[in-house]
């Protein structure tokens, strides 16, 4: 049967459309008055009109959104207006929203909202005035599901960060700022509880679809269930950020459960352009109370230190908000205790995603009261940061001036010494004295002049493999990080890396281990001594499979939703009958764990005695045996 809007009357010589509302009709007129009389009167017709067609209009309109963000003509003729009237007829009519495909009109609508109003203030504003903030309040409620959260937080977010409607999605602050808090940090396990983690033909039919767009797959629908989490957390982030930035509401942002959880946010590698929880802390660390909440998290502050030391695409932003924490001198003496023992090895960076100069900026920040610690004006409450302090003095000051002084055969001197400790160093390695190793290696970078640059970034790569030996992970992240900031920042140093990520993984970082791995694999294709095909190792291979699985973003929810089913088992059949419903690889998706190959070998052992022996004839009585119970 045909829809209104697509029925027509066929004569012998053409086919007439008889709805004048017919939305394709209007956008092919080619009078350009009369096309867009037609088109406002459709924008104003539709949400007072029941037609199946609306899902077709809709689809079209989010295409032509997404495409051409900044094209004037449908914002000029009423789309904000009839989307805002569209999304509240959803919310408000059940019956409407379920009947034909109405189920996808909201989705669609709040997407339009959200793409027009990206990037002009002038499109923001007339949504605004058109009252989509309410209705897409509605949707970040959670009146229909996490789909159309994941839309409206976007769009809300647009809103909030134009100067001229913020205080427009405002009127919302406290109500906002508990909601994109509760999304950030509960999205993964919402979406695998109602999406990734159901059964393949229990899933929400319409979900599968704006997913995947029609193209269906398993597979595919995981994988963009995992990236639209993702966008999820990131863009409920950056609606709180838009807030941080106004100083507004931080006495709600700022609390210690919400920043511990934050600092761990760092959007997934579906997300690139995200800046993640670092970029939150960061816009927080801009403010008196944010650098106070943050200074007072021992658990914010080394994560904030670990990320200044990765691969991160975001590794600037961490190193802002220590140098910021570290300015200011209420906060300054509660960090640096800490950060002194990590920025100490990036005082010779360079260059950092576009900006110079960056180790110099580290070094004044942490000698400023130098002199102060020196004459024992000043005491930290940590030895080792001291001697941190006192390492960079020794390095960016006391050597450059004494290496100016030397004549050029005291420096030529040098240069044979530090080689033939350079290769003391490597024969001790390979005759497995590798604690003698470090110690050559030690005196060689100790004499060797700051202009040796290249040989400064392998001595540090080699003694950085002996701590890798001795299993010495911290030492080996110091000395790698070390030999990169001096490397180039084109292409850095690729045995660094695999060494740094190798030591990331000992001390159980999986992220960081996986963004040196990713980033070891990229410098080696981009070498330029490279003349054939570069294949990925199979050892960095492993190191990426083994990090993917240890970070993938719905661990924490299979884990959660493991446990729950585990309790109920419990409860009803005792003990003695989870277990194959914990470990069942068919009803939990992933890489199955040592213990789960164990229980998969036993089970399969046991069924290939039972089998045999019914073979032979054997009658083997049912004893109950494990309850299999799939998750849903």
């Amino acid at each position: 049967m045909e829809s209104q809007h697509h029925k027509t009357v066929k004569t012998p010589q053409e086919t007439t459309c008889t709805n004048p509302f017919c939305f394709f009709c209007s956008i092919n007129e080619p009078s350009q008055s009369l096309r867009r009389t037609r088109l406002a009167r459709c924008f104003k017709e539709m949400p007072l009109r029941d037609d199946q067609g609306h899902v077709l209009v809709l689809s079209g309109l989010f295409n032509l959104a997404v495409n051409q963000p900044d094209d004037p003509e449908f914002p000029s003729l009423g789309i904000f207006e009839c989307m805002a009237k569209l999304i509240q007829r959803g919310v408000d009519d059940k019956e409407w929203l379920l009947r034909d495909q109405n189920i996808y009109i909201p989705y669609y609508a709040a997407h339009v909202v959200g793409s027009y109003t990206m990037n002009k203030a002038y499109f923001a504003e007339k949504a605004v005035k058109s009252g989509v903030v309410l209705p897409l309040m509605e949707l970040l409620r959670g009146k229909i599901s996490w789909v159309e959260q994941r839309v409206a937080v976007r769009a809300l977010g647009h809103l909030a960060s134009q100067e001229r409607t913020f205080e427009a999605v405002a009127l919302y602050e406290e109500e906002i700022i508990e909601l994109a808090e509760e999304i950030a940090c509960n999205c993964f396990q919402v979406v695998y509880d109602k999406f990734v983690g159901v059964k393949e033909r229990k899933r929400v039919k319409y979900h599968c679809d704006v997913l995947t767009r029609g193209l269906g797959g398993l597979d595919l629908e995981n994988r963009k269930a995992e990236e639209w989490a993702s966008q999820l957390q990131c863009w409920s982030l950056y609606l709180l950020n838009c807030f941080v930035r106004k100083q507004r509401s931080l006495n709600l942002i700022c609390t210690q459960h919400f920043l511990k959880t934050v600092c761990e946010m760092w959007g997934g590698l579906a997300n690139p352009i995200s800046p993640a929880g670092v970029g939150l802390i960061r816009t927080l660390c801009y403010t008196k109370t944010g650098r106070e909440s943050v200074a007072k998290l021992k658990q914010v502050i080394e994560s904030l230190c670990y990320v200044s030391r990765s691969s991160d695409d975001w590794q600037y932003m961490a190193i802002d908000s220590l140098l910021l924490l570290l300015k200011d001198p209420d906060t300054r003496y509660q960090v640096i205790d800490i950060a002194a023992l990590f920025l100490v090895d990036l005082v010779e960076l360079k260059t950092l995603s576009g900006r110079k100069r960056v180790g110099e900026a580290i070094t004044l920040t942490l000698l400023q009261d130098f002199h102060k610690i020196k004459y024992g004006n000043l005491k930290l409450k940590s030895k080792k940061a001291e001697r941190a302090i006192e390492e960079i003095w020794d390095l960016k000051v006391e050597r450059r001036k004494n290496e100016k002084l030397m004549s050029e055969e005291e420096m030529a001197e040098r240069k044979v010494t530090v080689s033939e400790l350079k290769q003391q160093g490597n024969h001790r390695f390979w005759c497995g004295s590798i604690e003698e190793a470090v110690k050559m290696y030690t005196k060689a970078l100790d004499l060797c002049p700051l202009k040796m640059i290249k040989e400064r970034i392998v001595v540090h790569s080699n003694r950085a493999q002996c701590y890798l030996m001795l299993k010495k992970p911290e030492a080996a992240i110091s000395d790698t990080t070390r030999a990169l900031c001096l490397s180039d920042a084109v292409s850095s140093h690729s045995k660094s890396l695999w060494r740094r990520s190798q030591a990331y993984d000992l001390m159980g970082f999986s992220k960081e281990s996986l963004m040196d791995c990713l980033t070891f694999i990229s410098s080696r294709m981009k070498s330029k001594h490279t003349k054939r095909r570069v294949k990925i190792p199979y050892y960095a291979a492993l190191m990426i499979n083994k990090q993917m699985n240890a970070t993938w973003p719905f661990n924490n929810a299979r884990s959660k939703l493991c446990s729950r089913h585990v309790e109920k088992v419990e409860k009803s059949n005792g003990r003695d009958r989870h277990a194959d419903m914990v470990f069942n690889k068919k009803s939990v998706p992933g890489m199955p764990t040592i213990m789960e190959e164990h229980l998969m070998d036993k089970r399969r052992k046991s069924r290939n005695i039972e089998r045999g022996r019914r073979r032979k004839g054997v009658r083997v009585p049912f004893t109950g045996g494990p309850t299999r119970i799939r998750i849903k």
